[in-house]
């Protein structure tokens, strides 16, 4: 089965920028940084945040005491996901 692949002859040279590419600065990583930190920080204060650490801890708890039968489930999830969002 052949397929016709569309082809793009370009002429001439490539355009020059008209601009300088814009990089973040080292402020701007430090001040993005400090905002997730922030963020992350009012996420494990929070109710749901400690919710979610404890249900991390049982799931690890749970699987050190069950190593096989997690592998299991996670088989079986990963299965059941690549099942429902194959593509047709």
């Amino acid at each position: 089965m052949e397929q016709e692949v569309p082809v793009t002859i370009h002429s001439g040279k490539p355009k020059e920028l008209t601009e300088e590419p814009r990089y973040e600065t080292p402020k701007q990583q430090s001040e993005i940084s400090e905002t997730l930190d922030q963020a992350l920080s009012r996420f494990k204060q929070s109710e749901f945040g400690t919710l979610m650490l404890k249900g991390a801890e049982k799931a690890t708890e749970y699987i050190k005491k069950n190593p096989g039968q997690a592998m299991l489930f996670s088989v079986g999830a990963g299965a059941f996901f690549g099942l429902l969002l194959k593509k047709k």
